[in-house]
């Protein structure tokens, strides 16, 4: 038995189709916390199985009389590597429950090779429906507001808000309003190679992504698959006009910072409403690495600022 793609760290697949996956620490939920915020591990759907980790400001019962937005976010990792139990997706939503005063429901969707695309699409869908059938029985979503409901994710989470939005709209049955997306260095790429792409220096990167998108998409496609390349889903100039607002976080040192880029103009071409925000200096998914930074606590500020305008 080979190795046949490695993400040193993170994760080996062997040539039998077998995974092994390395995470960098996880945290167990808590419903109660020194931090401000309380965490509680649910299950979105057990013949998956999806499950799923809600956030909640600690005092909320108490000091928020009125209900509460929710925010949906989905963790990067190329679709292959990630979870909300990782250390760092823990501390980093938990403060933005906080930040934001939200309720955060973080979803552990599963993952490629195992379950190529658009499996994660349709499982962070299916966390849409959760919310709304729980909503009455669960006692942590008591105060939700489904009417003001944010998807974001970082990475291949931000491609995966995207699509998930975009799910909704082409579906016309999206059982919560959605509000607005919060895209964190979001995950895209095509079989045409950016400017960036073809500097000298970036094999190595590119590499990776390639080998990244080939373990997730499926295995007849390109990276002009759908789900890759956002240029190749269509939408009608009605669709497009029911998008949400969006906000486009990327990093200054982040490889994938121009996907990123090109992204926000798409959007802004089809009328969407668009903002872009950089954080310079800063490397890919820096607020994972880094959940207690300077630069990790602005994002949260700007992300809670974009939630509070609607």
């Amino acid at each position: 038995m080979t190795t046949v793609a490695e993400a040193p760290g993170f994760l080996e697949v062997f040539s039998d189709g077998s995974v092994k996956r390395f995470a960098p620490g996880i945290v167990p939920a808590s419903p109660e916390s020194p931090d401000g915020y309380r965490s509680k591990d649910v299950i979105i759907d057990s013949s998956k199985p999806v499950t799923g980790r809600l956030f909640i400001p600690s005092t909320a019962s108490i000091e928020f009389s009125n209900k509460l937005p929710v925010l949906v976010y989905f963790h990067g990792g190329g679709f292959c590597i990630g979870s909300t139990t990782w250390v760092g997706y823990h501390h980093f939503l938990g403060d933005l429950s906080v930040a934001s005063r939200s309720i955060i429901l973080s979803v552990d969707y599963r993952l490629a090779p195992e379950n190529r695309l658009p499996i994660a699409y349709e499982d962070c869908c299916s966390s849409l429906d959760w919310l709304v059938h729980q909503a009455g029985s669960e006692p942590w979503l008591k105060q939700a507001d489904l009417s003001y409901v944010f998807l974001s994710g970082d990475s291949a989470g931000g491609n995966i808000a995207h699509h998930v939005a975009m799910k909704s709209i082409q579906s016309n049955t999206c059982p919560v309003n959605i509000k607005g997306l919060l895209l964190i260095h979001p995950y895209f790429g095509s079989e045409q190679r950016t400017e960036k792409e073809m500097a000298e220096g970036a094999a190595r990167d590119v590499a990776m992504n390639d080998m990244f998108w080939t373990l997730s998409i499926p295995e007849s496609s390109n990276r002009d698959y759908y789900g890759c390349n956002f240029e190749k889903e269509e939408l009608s100039a009605i669709g497009w006009s029911q998008f949400p607002a969006v906000v486009v976080f990327v990093a200054g040192l982040d490889f994938l910072m121009e996907r990123g880029v090109m992204y926000a103009a798409f959007l802004q071409k089809k009328g969407v409403l668009v903002r872009l925000v950089e954080a310079e200096g800063e490397s890919h998914v820096f607020h994972v690495f880094h959940p207690e930074s300077e630069a990790t606590r602005l994002l949260q500020r700007d992300m809670s600022e974009f939630m509070n305008s609607f």
